[in-house]
């Protein structure tokens, strides 16, 4: 699905793991986890909004911030039941307030073109794996619609991808537990 949503793209990153449930299940926990439970999260993330709080703080408008990022700020364009979940996101990362554009549904966000402003799918998708296993797969891309945004939006990119990857590999042992204990209440 994330083809349907962002078959053009510049930057991805996929991570993997395999998962001793059905894919059903494990479909139903990734849409079910919360990345701000994870305390490693909520310190990466507080530290990227460091500036912006920072700045709210010291021009006193900290009433005005938004809060702290989490999934919630996603859309969920699509959804096919045992098998695949895609999320979106719209903004300008890089920005220290992230520069979020709010999308409606899988509809608006396939519609949305503006220069300057990029466009993030986040899906979850899985497969038969081996010894009757099922692989689960992560995979963030974004795209970026002109030159201008591209650059602002690479070294941003290359700052937060380790970090970004160790969170993705936290969230696949997440889901992948979840879905193993659900499968094991079912015997």
């Amino acid at each position: 699905m994330l083809d349907d949503y962002l078959p053009d793209y510049d930057f991805s990153e996929r991570h993997c793991r395999n998962v001793a449930a059905r894919p059903d299940t494990i479909i139903e926990a990734a849409s079910a986890y919360r990345a701000e439970s994870d305390p490693f999260f909520r310190a990466m993330i507080g530290v990227r909004e460091i500036p912006m709080r920072l700045a709210g703080w010291l021009g006193g408008r900290r009433a005005g911030l938004p809060p702290t990022f989490s999934l919630d700020n996603f859309t969920l364009l699509d959804r096919r039941d045992g098998s695949e979940l895609v999320y979106g996101l719209v903004g300008q990362f890089w920005r220290s307030d992230f520069g979020l554009v709010s999308i409606a549904d899988g509809t608006a966000f396939r519609a949305f073109d503006r220069p300057g402003i990029a466009k993030l799918v986040l899906g979850f998708s899985t497969e038969p794996g081996a010894g009757g296993l099922t692989k689960l797969t992560t995979e963030t891309r974004i795209f970026c619609p002109d030159p201008v945004s591209r650059r602002k939006f690479a070294p941003y990119w290359y700052l937060i991808r380790p970090v970004s990857g160790l969170i993705r590999g936290r969230v696949l042992t997440s889901i992948r537990r979840a879905s193993e204990k659900r499968e094991a209440a079912r015997r």
